[in-house]
């Protein structure tokens, strides 16, 4: 009777630990085995080719605090157009400061350690910290943006991250200048599709427009998240998009969501593709990394998904025919056809210090989805709670049960021992 009753409590451990822990070992750090995006992506296989040393990424967003314990030496280099930070572009600035510190962690976080701390897709890819004000500042919005690619391409970007959206179909004619000039250099630009939960029901600019390599975004599961994700012709590629670390301003780590998440960890890709095919054009790295996307909706670029799940070592490893025209499409082309049907000329490529464009009437805000919650917060999301409440709360049911089929156990024992 006595193992009968050891052999019960065995399997409903078992039971209870395959469930909710899964058959993956566990590291050390909390924090990395939350980044189930490293193996669920091929990111981790795509690193024993290249972890992008040698790649420059520009994150054009609030500003990247370069001291956090999980950036230590990945920025390289910044610079402010808010009016509003620091030099360096390491001041963040806005009312979401927290942002762009999250995304830089995604592209290219160092970690604490082998196995501890967050560590983005590029890990030995460096950064430039671009801080802009978004819908605030001593200048436009529009014209922060068009000067911050420019500078941006001329201080060594391979690829540039734009976690944000301006909420509008069209573009000013100053990001036609600034969007050629990143084309004309051989810079990827990946931009964010927007997030319905927070009002983008579908694409907005930068993410509209021709070249540019559009990223939606996608739950644990693969499928495209209801709030941290919008729809659009124009995405090329998708990501995970919900429950995602990232490091903030002062040393703290927190969970969110948003296709403002996505992007880096595409970008990241980008920097992996660049670096194990030195010389590759811009135009062929995109092309690498839909062509080996893992196919998710409808066939070609689904409205949801783009070209599917994006993979990283297939991206980085993979044959992939050369194409001669980037496969997002050319913004030279829509300029031509587009601007002169409007009554405007086609715009010359600007100096490295642009002229001032007008003042736009719709300025480019931050995209980031629901609530970015400090880990330990008392408030969840409606996604955590969904994707994370229900989980533990079915983990907690299981312990009451185990707590007591061994408290039953115990009392059989004594009964049994009293008999004997």
């Amino acid at each position: 009777m006595r193992n009968r009753a050891a052999a019960a409590f065995v399997v409903v451990a078992a039971v209870v630990a395959s469930t909710f822990l899964g058959a993956a070992p566990a590291s050390a750090d909390y924090i990395r085995d939350g980044e189930y995006w490293l193996t669920q992506y091929g990111i981790t296989k795509a690193w024993a080719t290249t972890e992008g040393k040698g790649v420059t990424i520009a994150i054009i967003d609030t500003g990247v605090d370069g001291s956090h314990s999980d950036l230590t030496g990945a920025v390289v280099g910044g610079a402010d157009f808010s009016g509003d930070g620091s030099s360096n572009g390491q001041t963040p600035v806005g009312s979401d400061s927290d942002h762009g510190t999250m995304v830089a962690s995604l592209a290219a976080g160092r970690g604490t350690g082998a196995s501890d701390g967050i560590i983005g897709v590029a890990p030995q890819a460096s950064l430039l910290s671009i801080s802009i004000g978004f819908g605030q500042g001593t200048t436009d919005s529009d014209d922060q943006v068009a000067d911050a690619v420019i500078w941006a391409v001329d201080h060594g970007a391979d690829v540039i991250n734009m976690s944000l959206t301006r909420n509008t179909l069209s573009w000013p004619e100053s990001w036609d200048k600034a969007f050629l000039y990143a084309m004309d250099h051989n810079v990827v630009v990946v931009a964010a599709a927007g997030n319905r939960g927070s009002g983008t029901t579908s694409v907005g600019a930068p993410a509209t427009m021709p070249g540019v390599l559009t990223v939606a975004g996608v739950d644990r599961n693969g499928a495209a998240s209801l709030d941290a994700s919008a729809q659009g012709i124009t995405i090329g590629v998708s990501a995970p998009s919900e429950q995602l670390l990232g490091a903030v301003p002062g040393g703290g780590v927190v969970i969110w969501n948003g296709t403002s998440g996505s992007t880096p960890i595409v970008a990241g890709v980008a920097a992996l593709v660049i670096a194990a095919h030195p010389g590759l054009s811009a135009a062929n790295v995109i092309n690498r990394i839909i062509k080996t996307a893992t196919p998710a909706g409808a066939a070609g670029a689904d409205p949801i998904y783009g070209f599917g799940l994006v993979n990283a070592a297939a991206a980085v490893n993979n044959t992939v025919a050369s194409v001669t025209a980037n496969p997002m499409g050319s913004l030279t082309d829509w300029i031509r056809i587009n601007r002169r049907a409007a009554g405007t000329a086609t715009p010359t490529l600007p100096p490295v210090t642009p002229t001032p464009s007008a003042t736009s009437t719709s300025a480019p805000v931050v995209e980031a989805a629901g609530p970015q919650n400090p880990l330990g917060t008392l408030y969840p999301s409606a996604i955590e709670l969904r994707t994370v409440g229900l989980p533990v709360l079915v983990l907690l049911i299981f312990a009451v049960l185990l707590v007591l089929l061994i408290v039953v156990a115990t009392r059989h024992f004594r009964y049994l021992s009293r008999r004997e």
